[in-house]
């Protein structure tokens, strides 16, 4: 139970922060709690008051010193059991307060459940041989859990370094190192952004980084991480497809004051990317990997140019062997049998 703060006021929605089927739990103002259940969103039978809810809130963000209020209506924050809360209240929230907490398997899910077992042999494999991969998706379509399942293929002898917004991640590894960011508040504390943080892990001896997800100029501190001997490390970002999530990925470096021309960041992009992994969500709630494709790196290519993305596998199977390199140095190759 991650409210362990929580008094009488709470226990309307305690049930369904215990329920495993439960993904998400979404209040809209005062009337009824809405659930996700195996994908699928519905209301509830309980219903909520304005007055009900904004206690719900302050119980659930001042015992980790964050505040909510009219002047700073919004608020993230990390409930003890992992899950992930976000609050919103007037003048913002229209018809608020709004709360959504994001809950998180307590069962791992397996690599076999986003993708067919020759796809699914591929991404080990490439986890394993330390190519250095990103996984775009939509939002709320898997893209944290798949990110889990894909480090499970790391060897347990790695030191991993995770960076992420809000802690979400349990990879089960060993050897592996926990960093948050930290948002500025009015008290004058100030914030501790991903850039400084993917910075600082520089300086923990890493095998490998795993930034949650990129959304600004720490993009090229994580390229350059990639590039400069932290080989196998994984990211996700926000993306329609594997083309956008290339696309994203130029902007965001962008972001850093344009101090970096666009050809030599399609130059680090094309080093260090070896493949994206594409995933959504369907109508009925499942998620599945839709598209894997590979960086091609062809002598042909104009320095400068687009990176250009080559598909590998789709939905239903394994379309062809990669061709890109593994960073390990005494890899395996891939087997004509994964095509069989």
């Amino acid at each position: 139970m991650g409210w362990k703060t929580a008094g009488s006021d709470n226990e309307a929605i305690a049930p369904y922060l215990r329920d495993p089927s439960i993904t998400e739990v979404m209040i809209n103002g005062a009337g009824p709690v809405w659930i996700e259940r195996n994908g699928q969103i519905q209301p509830t039978n309980t219903i909520l008051d304005t007055a009900t809810i904004e206690l719900l809130i302050e119980r659930a963000v001042a015992p980790l010193g964050r505040r909510i209020d009219r002047s700073s209506p919004m608020v993230d924050a990390r409930l003890t059991d992992g899950s992930r809360l976000n609050a919103v209240v007037p003048p913002v929230a229209v018809d608020g307060p709004y709360v959504t907490i994001r809950r998180f398997s307590i069962r791992p899910i397996a690599l076999e459940e986003f993708a067919p077992p020759s796809v699914v042999t591929t991404l080990r494999w490439a986890v394993a041989t330390r190519c250095n991969l990103v996984v775009s998706g939509g939002a709320g379509a898997g893209k944290t859990t798949l990110l889990n399942a894909l480090a499970s293929s790391i060897a347990d002898d790695e030191r991993v370094v995770t960076i992420e917004d809000a802690a979400e991640l349990n990879l089960g590894i060993n050897h592996a190192v926990r960093l948050e960011a930290r948002p500025s508040d009015n008290d004058g504390v100030l914030a501790v952004t991903i850039r400084q943080l993917v910075r600082n892990a520089l300086r923990m001896r890493p095998d490998r980084i795993i930034v949650g997800e990129v959304r600004g100029a720490e993009t090229l501190d994580m390229l350059q991480a990639m590039n400069t001997g932290h080989e196998g490390s994984l990211s996700t970002c926000h993306a329609n497809s594997p083309e956008d999530a290339i696309s994203r990925l130029e902007t965001m470096v962008l972001f850093d004051g344009g101090t970096v021309p666009l050809a030599a960041v399609r130059e680090q992009i094309t080093a260090a990317i070896d493949m994206v992994i594409h995933i959504a969500r369907r109508p009925g709630g499942g998620r599945y990997i839709t598209s894997v494709t590979e960086m091609r790196r062809d002598k042909s290519r104009q320095s400068g140019a687009r990176p250009h993305l080559a598909q590998i596998a789709n939905e239903q199977r394994l379309l062809r062997l990669p061709e890109v390199a593994p960073r390990s140095p005494d890899a395996p190759k891939p087997d004509l049998q994964w095509l069989n």
